[in-house]
């Protein structure tokens, strides 16, 4: 305790150094928490990309491919799934809700997506949030478009304007469904998924504007006018995939086996949040370069707190000398740096913490607005509190160093006067 308050006054003596060697501690630990925070954020936000979806069913091929394409609209599909098979998949008594997907048009580089207003009333993402319209209303006239948040934002578009589907998938389109045009009627809030990026449709509308198309081009001779469409049959003969919700989580493992086994066609049935599991487990290497970097910056820090320490030492010399004089023990100077050093390195810490946690209240919500990332504020995790203490006790072992030498600093050097 003694060594403890002489140590404090010491570093109150040198106020100015040891404040900076505090902030220079303080910003990388909250650098390295902050990173620990934006993972951990990146990778629940990841895992909650589709959220309450009990299966994925689509054609038969891998689950990450079908994941890619059918929640991350990355990539195309092997093939469709029928009609028919949507139907009898929706008639089993397990389901409780079933909704279809359909891909392969776009807007201005933006994946279109081709659905029923049931999508808007049950994806959930993030655990268990509904989606919300920031303007608008989920598509009633055959030709309205919902937008995703980033595509009116990219595009500057607002309720009520024209837009113009585009045949395929390319940034450019240059076979447009310019003879149909849709009408903005919504405008989804932000969710950090890939529905930010998408334009939504209803599935009559993919089959109204290509009704009078056939292997990606105009049927020469052939012209369906928006008029007409309205009043054709538009169901479908095919969708890309569908998602499913049961009844009972107990059945999601039959129902399962059973679209694998379906004996009409070729059909996978995935579960998300394993799929999601896999996927990160590809891409999430990021993360560990993230938390590398963050490493190196607080021991950066640490070596800062070692250099001040070591060139006041020279500074000190008188000041050690005296302690000994007065009977002090070379132990004493041991642990009368050490714990300068254990004083720096927790003040630092905790002001580290304190600062990201004041920094998470103020910017949290404008980074859930802008980015869908959303960072959870509250008591450090047990990985966080062990980072901590780390950084406490690396604080202890860099003072070790300067302490040593000091250690080993004889009285009769410390009394004597160098020119």
């Amino acid at each position: 305790m003694i060594i403890a308050k002489l140590a404090f006054k010491s570093l109150v003596n040198r106020r100015i150094s040891a404040l900076l060697t505090v902030l220079a501690i303080a910003f990388s630990v909250m650098l390295l928490l902050g990173v620990e925070k934006i993972r951990t954020g990146a990778r629940q936000s990841f895992a909650n990309t589709i959220a309450g979806t009990d299966l994925i069913v689509g054609a038969r091929s891998g689950a990450i491919q079908l994941l890619l394409y059918s929640v991350f609209r990355i990539g195309n599909a092997t093939n469709n799934l029928t009609w028919q098979s949507y139907q009898e998949i929706a008639a089993q008594d397990a389901v409780a809700w079933i909704v279809p997907l359909s891909l392969g048009d776009s807007h201005r580089g933006f994946r279109v997506l081709g659905t029923t207003t049931g999508f808007f009333e049950h994806y959930r993402f993030r655990r268990d949030r509904p989606l919300t319209f920031v303007a608008g209303a989920p598509f009633a006239d055959l030709f309205d478009a919902v937008l995703g948040a980033d595509v009116a934002a990219a595009l500057g578009y607002q309720l009520g304007d024209p837009i113009v589907v585009a045949h395929g998938l390319g940034e450019v389109g240059f076979a447009q469904h310019d003879d149909k045009p849709f009408r903005v009627a919504g405008i989804l809030a932000k969710t950090g998924t890939p529905i930010d990026r998408t334009v939504h449709i209803s599935l009559a509308a993919i089959e109204a504007i290509h009704v009078d198309w056939q292997s990606g081009a105009r049927i020469p001779g052939q012209t369906v006018t928006a008029d007409q469409v309205r009043a054709m049959e538009l169901t479908p003969k095919t969708v890309t995939a569908a998602l499913v919700g049961l009844k009972s989580k107990l059945a999601t493992f039959k129902l399962q086996r059973w679209i694998n086994d379906y004996p009409d066609e070729p059909l996978s049935a995935i579960l998300p949040g394993a799929a999601l599991q896999e996927l990160w487990s590809l891409v999430g290497t990021a993360e560990t370069a993230l938390g590398a970097v963050s490493i190196m910056v607080v021991a950066t820090a640490l070596l800062g707190m070692v250099t001040m320490v070591f060139a006041s030492l020279n500074e000190r010399r008188r000041e050690m000398a005296i302690l000994r004089s007065v009977g002090a023990q070379p132990r004493t100077i041991l642990g009368l740096l050490v714990a300068e050093a254990g004083l720096l390195g927790l003040a630092g810490t905790a002001l580290g913490a304190l600062l990201l946690h004041l920094v998470l209240l103020a910017l949290r919500p404008i980074i859930d607005a802008r980015f869908g990332l959303y960072l959870e504020l509250g008591w450090p995790s047990g990985a966080e509190l062990g980072a901590l203490a780390a950084i406490v006790l690396a604080g202890l072992l860099a003072g070790l160093l300067p302490a040593l030498r000091a250690y080993r600093l004889s009285l009769a050097d410390g009394m004597m006067v160098r020119t």
